[in-house]
């Protein structure tokens, strides 16, 4: 989790939301990335898909059912599906997302029937630094 959060720091270093991500295979990490929705003009760049992405290029599959994710902000929806289509079989988060998270707020993704695979989570890992880190993000936006 320590590489996402430095992940999330540097994306709020570069003006994005603060939330970064880490696809693992065993003890190798395959993929590191932060929130880049600004930096690439993609609504879609998410900390997340972005390292499904670069885990796909770096193992030559989109099938990542032998790679577990750290992020550190539970997953939005669109994150949840790709994770679920990637077949990640751990997802680790930090900090509960009541608003916009997925896994265990609003929709629930990986509890719903037509969900055709849901990894082990695990949340709740680096909550406090990964809250405050959000926290003074976005008080600085709106001071």
């Amino acid at each position: 989790m320590r590489l996402a959060l430095d992940e999330a720091l540097a994306a709020a270093q570069a003006g994005e939301v603060p939330v970064g991500a880490v696809v693992t295979r065993g003890d190798e990490v395959v993929a590191v990335a932060g929130n880049a929705m600004r930096d690439h003009l993609d609504p879609t760049a998410h900390a997340e898909i972005v390292a499904l992405r670069r885990a796909g290029e770096a193992l030559g599959t989109s099938r990542l059912d032998e790679c577990d994710l750290w992020v550190s902000l539970e997953p939005c929806a669109m994150c949840a599906g790709a994770i679920a289509l990637a077949r990640i079989r751990r997802l680790y988060f930090a900090a509960t997302d009541p608003k916009g998270g997925a896994v265990l707020h609003g929709p629930r993704l990986f509890a719903q029937p037509t969900c055709h695979h849901a990894p082990e989570v695990y949340p709740g890992i680096g909550e406090e630094e990964s809250a405050a880190m959000l926290r003074a993000f976005f008080h600085e936006r709106r001071a």
